[in-house]
Order: C-alpha cells, then structure tokens, then sequence
C-alpha cells in the first residue's frame, strides 16, 4: 500500500507543477517588465509546495507560532531534515530565493519553475560557483529580497544537525542584512534520504528572531552563526516538545 501511495503521490506532485509551471509562464509574461524581484512568479513556485503537501495522504504540515513581516534585507537559514523541507518551508508567507543545489535546476518543469522564480543554483565543492552564486545572492538582497540558504549544505543521514557553513554568515555580515533563524521539525520521518517512498508525518516550521549584522565584521562571523545555531535548535526542541505532546 505504501508503495502505491507514493507513486500517487508523486504523480500528484508532478501534475501540480505542471499545471503551475503553465500558470507561471503566463504571469511572467505579463509581469517580468516590472516585477523585478519575481514576487509574483516566485509565489507561484512557493504554492506548488503548500498545495502539493495538502493534497499528500501522508503529510500534515503546519507554522507554529507569528509570522511576522521580515525585512528584505535578510538571509533566513533553517535546519534541513529531508527533502520535504521545501514543501513545509514554502507555508511561510513571505518570498525568498532559494540557494539550491545546481542539479535540481536541471529536473523537468520544478527546475524550470527554479528558474522563472529567480532561485539560485550552486555546484556543490565549486568554489568558483559558490561565489558566483552568493554574488547572486548579494543582488537579490539589494532588491530587498530575502534569500533563504540551509547552513548545513545537505541532509543529515542520522537527525543530527550538521555543523553550519560560513556562507550564509558571510553574506549578510558582507551586505549588512540580518539573519532569520527559523527551523522545521518532523520532516525526516516525511521522505527519508535515499528512498522515494513516502512516510506519515506531522511536521511543522516556526519562526525565530532575527540577528542584526550592524556594526558587525568578519571577525564576529563565528559568534554569528554560533547565535544562529543555538536559535535554531532551540526552536526545533520546542517543535519537537509540542509533537510530544500532541
């Protein structure tokens, strides 16, 4: 059954952004000589993942706690459980672009939505990448867009959070943005690493307080995504103690 129900599942995601990828195509047409962050388009993008996750029979998604409005100066940063993590972060009801790894630009249709949304590719151990990629970045932030990157690079095989990697940190303290720690819980148990077949799942993403980079240097860079660290796993203990507790 199982099984069965994640190639349901699949074929349900596939087809929604699809008929979205049509829908995006369209309102680019009609709003890139203007829209010059890609809000509308992005949008667009970011639903696929609410309405597809509300459609799975295996998940129930939800954001704990305020959403409040976040400056467009910021990097939002977030622990990463699965590959799920989009489908629940993409509830939050603000734009961003997403940093993501360059091979998931080349997936039929969602690669292609990446691309019409303004989200940024980026080849994993590339350094040449990397900085272009954060040059990328640096101009979304300018636009007063926020940007969204995953500290820890990849997926944590155990659970386990991964040690957090300076790019993020850099960024903001380079273009004076603030950090905003958020977290997800549960999505592990959603779409485990390495296999296709779906799970049950009751998970949830809360918001944190932002970290101000004024005044800040390279120097406090460590001190930064200590701060950052520490947030997020406290607001993914809180997600954690709350499921308990259901």
């Amino acid at each position: 059954m199982n099984a069965l129900l994640s190639v349901w599942t699949w074929f349900e995601i596939g087809l929604v952004a699809f008929l979205a990828w049509i829908v995006q195509m369209v309102l680019a047409l009609f709003t890139f000589a203007f829209d010059r962050r890609r809000v509308v388009v992005g949008r667009t993008f970011r639903l696929v993942g609410v309405v597809a996750s509300r459609l799975t029979p295996f998940w129930h998604f939800a954001v704990v706690g305020p959403t409040p409005k976040v400056a467009g100066r910021t990097v939002v940063v977030s622990n990463h459980e699965s590959q799920a993590d989009p489908f629940l972060i993409s509830h939050l009801p603000w734009e961003m672009k997403w940093l993501g790894k360059a091979s998931l630009f080349r997936i039929p249709v969602v690669g292609w939505m990446m691309w019409l949304a303004g989200d940024v590719p980026v080849h994993r151990g590339d350094k040449a990448s990397r900085k272009g990629a954060m040059a990328t970045c640096a101009k979304w932030l300018a636009r007063g867009m926020p940007v969204m990157i995953f500290p820890e690079g990849t997926r944590s095989s155990d659970g386990a959070m991964l040690p957090f990697k300076d790019g993020a940190f850099r960024l903001a303290i380079e273009t004076g943005a603030d950090i905003l720690p958020i977290a997800v819980s549960g999505t592990r148990a959603a779409l485990p690493k390495h296999s296709w077949r779906f799970q049950y799942a009751y998970a949830s993403v809360t918001v944190g307080t932002p970290l101000s980079t004024r005044g800040l240097t390279l120097d406090n860079l460590e001190a930064l995504k200590t701060s950052a660290r520490v947030q997020v796993e406290g607001l993914r203990e809180r997600l954690r103690g709350l499921a308990a507790a259901r």
